[in-house]
């Protein structure tokens, strides 16, 4: 049996979102941009780990921004930065997430200089 000790034990926070009450479907594609800008933003500045939407399987959608920060405050204030949360349109709840356990695959081939993750 693994002893919980050994397991990686990284700290990132989860920055669950889902659309505002009265937010239409024009209103989160106007400012989708804007969103995305800042996403990519946090990715080049080395604080997203991770984003995108769920979709449940009754057709809702909610979002995931998974992020570096040292505490739930750094976190929400991170949050409180994108278009969507600034603007109302979304509203947001953040948990902190331990990663102990699972693996990635990066492949880089050296002859075409191809990249795959997996």
């Amino acid at each position: 049996m693994a002893d919980s000790h050994d397991m990686l034990g990284k700290t990132f926070f989860a920055i669950l979102t889902e659309a505002a009450p009265d937010t239409t479907p024009e209103q989160l594609r106007a400012a989708l941009p804007a969103h995305l800008d800042h996403q990519v933003k946090l990715e080049k500045d080395g604080i997203l780990f991770a984003a995108g939407p769920l979709d449940a399987e009754d057709g809702a959608r909610r979002g995931l921004i998974v992020i570096r920060a040292e505490s739930f405050a750094e976190a929400r204030g991170i949050a409180d930065t994108d278009p969507f949360h600034a603007e109302g349109l979304r509203t947001y709840t953040v948990e902190r997430w331990t990663v102990n356990e699972g693996s990635y695959t990066v492949r880089l081939t050296y002859s075409d200089q191809r990249l795959s993750l997996g």
